[in-house]
């Protein structure tokens, strides 16, 4: 047991002591979305939590005359953001050194805190503790639209030990979150390289475009390809191992040297044009009745929703958010999907993608691409990023826009040669697999950090036993 004396106090009591130190976002009509701007200062919404740490993603923005009517209402370095209606729970720090200030949109909350009390990253993890997630599910205003709201925040109990050890704690579970964010970026970087190769072969045809080149100066079309595909000059390829010379002279091989006309435009001659419909299974899932519990429990099954790709930095699925019973997979058509299979979700919104690491039953809100078709999965996984402003196009919905399997089956996709996807799915199943180590390393490393939290806010674990936990 960890001896250190705990403060008893309320979110208000730690709060800075300055005007707007706890606010909310400003008032409906004082931002609206005819407010937004291409560059400024950016705004926090929903879509900019549930990242980790930071308030993160892809922001809209408001003018610095704007922020300035409105200043009462933004938030700097170190505040934390509260969401206040939607997805209940989040909480996020706005990081350093990233713009000086930020506006927090209608559904946000910001606390500035006293740094004489308490510590900004410390209360983050307090607050992402499964306590602090209880008392806000618990104290959430159920009419409408689950919410909460300042007066809430303001009287929600915290535990603090001393600051000094609020700052060791947020130190070793900071440590942990690093080595997530690191394994995210390096994911990010794999799964960038595989999109790039995807687009280097399929949309922009280089390997084709350098043999056509060549061709008509009077050069080696197939030495054209080879630099093409591996970024080398003559000097370099002629210091290549003769293997490797050799590996990569027949993947250039492989590669046409003409295009022809297509109802896609140009390809390269000899590729087929097909509706994605036949070039792969599209299935399409259901959920069971939640108000039967034979169908949830026990639960042996993973089951998805797009709601498990939602706030996902992988292409790949490991887990789920819920499992289903045998009684419960049953009853939806498609059975238990297996692994390789590309799931896509069809709605609200349309577009999230991610490929089974596990296999999994799927809701009503997925269009499942199966393996062993014409087109291996992780290369629709790429034509469907390349194309999802086609596929949002075919949508249709008066409530939410929705792609059902009807409307995506026809859609037309590129087919090169069996023997070029071959080579295609070496080399990208071989980022994909450093890719799943890197994600799974991800959650033992969460849940090590999840595991300590609790221990280390209620004092039963020391920070000196932490830190050695840490280092096992």
């Amino acid at each position: 047991m960890a001896s250190d004396k705990f403060l008893e106090c309320l979110v208000e009591d730690i709060a800075a002591n300055a005007r707007n130190a706890i606010v909310g976002g400003p008032f409906g009509s004082d931002l609206v979305s005819k407010d937004y701007v291409l560059s400024g200062v950016p705004v926090i919404r929903g879509a900019n939590m549930g990242y980790g740490r930071w308030v993160s993603g892809e922001f809209v923005y408001v003018t610095n005359e704007k922020a300035d009517s409105l200043s009462s209402n933004c938030a700097r370095a170190g505040d934390i953001i509260f969401t206040q209606r939607g997805t209940l729970g989040q909480v996020a720090l706005i990081p350093n050194g990233t713009t000086e200030r930020y506006l927090v949109s209608q559904s946000q909350m910001k606390l500035t805190v006293d740094s004489r009390k308490a510590d900004a990253l410390f209360l983050y993890y307090v607050f992402t503790g499964a306590e602090q997630q209880e008392f806000i599910r618990t104290n959430a205003i159920q009419t409408g639209v689950p919410h909460t709201n300042l007066g809430i925040l303001k009287k929600t109990p915290v535990r603090l030990p001393s600051l000094n050890r609020q700052k060791s704690i947020a130190r070793i579970l900071a440590s942990l979150d690093d080595k997530i964010d690191l394994n995210r970026r390096i994911n990010q970087t794999l799964e960038a390289m595989a999109q790039a190769l995807f687009k280097s072969w399929f949309v922009d045809f280089d390997p084709v475009k350098a043999k056509i080149a060549a061709i008509q100066e009077g050069r080696d079309p197939l030495r054209a390809a080879m630099s093409a595909i591996s970024g080398k000059s003559d000097a370099e390829l002629d210091a290549l191992l003769r293997e490797q010379f050799g590996q990569l002279a027949a993947t250039a091989a492989l590669f046409p040297d003409e295009m022809e006309t297509s109802e896609l435009g140009e390809i390269p001659r000899g590729w087929g044009v097909e509706p994605i419909g036949s070039l792969v299974e599209c299935l399409g899932g259901t959920t069971p009745d939640t108000k039967n519990p034979e169908f949830w429990e026990p639960g042996e099954y993973a089951w998805t929703t797009p709601k498990d790709l939602s706030g996902a930095n992988s292409p790949v699925l490991l887990s789920t958010e819920r499992k289903i019973s045998k009684k419960g997979l049953e009853k939806i058509g498609s059975g238990l999907l297996p692994v390789g299979t590309l799931l896509m979700s069809s709605r609200a919104p349309i577009g999230y993608l991610a490929i089974l690491n596990i296999p999994a039953a799927i809701n009503q809100g997925y269009i499942a691409m199966l393996p062993g078709g014409k087109l291996p999965p992780h290369y629709i996984y790429f034509w469907c990023k390349e194309n999802i402003e086609s596929i949002k196009g075919n949508a249709n919905g008066s409530t939410f826009l929705e792609i059902s399997k009807k409307a995506f089956r026809p859609l037309v996709a590129l087919k090169p040669s069996n023997e070029l996807l071959g080579e295609f799915l070496k080399r990208v199943e071989l980022l994909f697999s450093r890719i799943v180590v890197g994600e799974k390393e991800s959650v033992d490393l969460a849940a090590l950090r999840d595991s300590l939290l609790p221990k280390l806010l209620s004092g039963e674990l020391s920070v000196a036993e932490a830190i050695a936990e840490t280092e096992t």
